[in-house]
């Protein structure tokens, strides 16, 4: 056994926002606390730590995720990307410009999430994936069309505690666009 590593730690290899990690983390530690705390990538914002808000939500692998609910040693390998690293230098991405440009936010607090999840929601529309509000006499791997409705269900997931929805769904449907 490695005497320099403690029973219940880790050295764990990440990709984050394209740059390559090597973490020692405790078993526990969630990929949330490993970003926050360990990383310094704030913008991942703690809500419930239940999985219920969504304010958490990263990409894994390009998927969006929780990432209260994940422990940072099952992510080992995989890339993750959050709301920093949808930047492109100076430049936002354009999912950060409509949300300002609609004024998609209030408080700020779930925005980071919200942005990760709009970002996901454009590919999983992209690639066809059904939602449940998605047409059935759609063919198969077609892209769905982002209706209200449809961006709605996607979002459900996040919570705003501000109730900027309304500006929320305008500013992916001008992505989406």
């Amino acid at each position: 056994m490695d005497q320099t590593l403690p029973d219940r730690a880790s050295t764990v290899a990440l990709r984050v926002n394209g740059a390559d990690c090597l973490l020692t983390l405790d078993h526990r530690t969630t990929l949330l606390d490993a970003l926050r705390d360990h990383l310094d990538l704030t913008g991942t914002k703690k809500g419930c730590d239940h999985g219920q808000c969504g304010a958490c939500t990263v990409l894994l692998d390009g998927r969006r995720v929780n990432s209260c609910l994940l422990f940072a040693v099952a992510c080992a390998g995989r890339s993750v990307t959050t709301v920093e690293g949808l930047t492109d230098g100076e430049s936002l991405h354009p999912v950060q410009e409509a949300f300002v440009a609609r004024d998609a936010l209030q408080c700020g607090y779930c925005t980071p999430g919200q942005i990760c999840s709009a970002v996901a929601l454009l590919d999983e529309a992209a690639r066809g994936e059904p939602s449940h509000v998605t047409p059935p006499e759609r063919l198969p791997g077609e892209p769905v069309a982002l209706t209200p409705d449809e961006i709605r269900e996607r979002m459900s997931g996040n919570v705003c505690r501000c109730g900027a929805y309304p500006n929320i769904v305008a500013a992916i449907e001008e992505v989406a666009r």
